[in-house]
């Protein structure tokens, strides 16, 4: 398949205009989806990112053919924001498999949705759903999802926030489905395994797990970035330019400074930080580890977890069952995830060994491909939550970001059409309604 058209970074930068109608730091999702509204409306932008490329944290390299995300990532289609802003069919969605295999003393049990799983592995998932835990706790996870798939995300908001370890604490849902299913699942999404991330947080993800299929695109989750770069107009995006302090009315660059009507500062969270005198969010770290192997040791492409956590393994898939693409000659593309930066070779001796646990295959002669450590790969999520943070800051600065409103794909944009809007009525021009929800927005 072609590489995804991407804008190249130029040998000789041109050189930056003296002023627009915006500036827009970053080209993460945020700064994009930003970009994007402000530019539909008519509005004179210039948006500045320092890397080669746009995305941010959502990247995707290209190894001896095969795709290998930044980070194990996934683009849930029931995200509305991603349904108003992007053309989910360009993007060629893989869905993952509707559940989860959980590995445990030497045995493997599949969890899946009995209403989005094929006929021939319906009973594989009742017995699945049968093993494990007491009925207590089964109906009491029952009734927490089904709360959390069907309130309106405002009443899920509105209630006292606490660590989501203690609202299931208070849930009764304290047994073997907790400790050996759900934490070792949720550990991944949200970098903790100790149940100190928001319940608002946590009973959202739930939302968009029960509600959407989470997927993969064809081209990789870079995909997603280049589209929204796709339909900014030209000129509009510059690469490589690295901006150094950032005002209400003006950004000062590596290139000369830049005066501006309304500046967004849509940069990394530390970044971000640093230009506008906000916080530093707290971030946790995520390493993953790619693995090709010339024989598969599944034909699952659904998430393996290990309920008896023998080692620092958060999950691991076969992502090139669900993602055929992510292969360039069919040989199995193994993604691994642990909690925190280290991917020493230490550890990856350790993730090996788990790896034939959870399998149980031996993972001896896989190659690894690459292995991405990333310190700061998720804004942490504490209670209380508040999802929407300010976008105006005191002096004028605008702000946009998953740590403005929550630590998702979802969050990053929504984040961005909120700056976008803010820029709006400061420049005095009207703020169109939200994009309506489609998924097939015509580039």
């Amino acid at each position: 398949m072609p590489e995804p058209a991407r804008p190249p970074a130029p040998t000789s930068r041109p050189p930056l205009p003296a002023r627009a109608e915006v500036v827009v730091v970053g080209a993460g999702l945020a700064g994009l989806a930003c970009a994007r509204r402000l530019t539909d409306s008519g509005v004179e932008v210039v948006l500045l990112e320092a890397a080669d490329a746009v995305g941010g944290r959502v990247r995707t390299e290209r190894i001896d053919g095969f795709r290998c995300d930044r980070g194990f990532q996934l683009l849930n289609p029931a995200y509305p924001e991603a349904r108003r802003v992007l053309d989910l069919a360009g993007l060629r969605l893989q869905p993952m498999p509707a559940g989860m295999v959980v590995a445990s003393r030497g045995s493997r049990r599949l969890l899946a949705d009995p209403l989005r799983t094929p006929p021939g592995r319906l009973p594989a998932a009742v017995r699945g759903a049968l093993a494990g835990g007491g009925l207590r706790e089964k109906l009491a996870l029952a009734r927490w999802a089904l709360h959390a798939a069907t309130a309106d995300p405002a009443n899920l908001l509105a209630e006292p926030d606490e660590p989501w370890g203690a609202a299931l604490d208070r849930r009764r849902i304290d047994g073997r489905l907790r400790h050996e299913v759900l934490e070792p699942f949720l550990s991944g999404t949200v970098g903790e395994r100790n149940g100190e991330t928001s319940r608002r947080f946590v009973e959202l993800l739930v939302r968009s797990f029960v509600r959407g299929t989470p997927s993969l695109p064809w081209e990789g989750m870079q995909a997603i970035p280049d589209q929204l770069a796709a339909g900014l107009p030209t000129g509009v995006l510059r690469l490589g330019v690295r901006v150094e302090r950032a005002t209400a009315d003006q950004v000062l660059t590596d290139g000369g400074a830049l005066a501006a009507r309304a500046v967004v500062v849509a940069a990394d969270p530390r970044t971000a930080a640093a230009l506008t005198g906000l916080p530093t969010p707290r971030m946790r770290g995520l390493t993953t580890y790619w693995h090709v192997a010339e024989n598969a040791p599944t034909r699952s492409g659904a998430l393996h977890v290990d309920a008896d956590r023998r080692g620092p393994v958060a999950n691991t898939v076969v992502i090139s069952h669900a993602a055929p693409s992510y292969s360039p000659d069919g040989r199995a593309l193994i993604a691994t995830t642990v909690l925190g930066a280290d991917g020493g070779s230490s550890t990856e001796r350790a993730v090996r060994t788990q790896l034939q646990q959870i399998y149980g295959a031996d993972p001896g002669g896989w190659q690894l491909l690459v292995t991405h450590e990333i310190p700061y790969a998720l804004t942490a999520m504490d209670p209380p939550l508040d999802p929407r943070r300010p976008v105006e800051l005191d002096g004028g600065l605008l702000v946009a970001g998953d740590h403005r409103d929550t630590a998702s794909i979802q969050g990053a944009l929504v984040s961005g059409r909120r700056a976008a809007d803010a820029a709006l009525r400061r420049l005095g021009h009207t703020v169109p309604p939200r994009p309506v929800l489609g998924g097939s927005r015509a580039r």
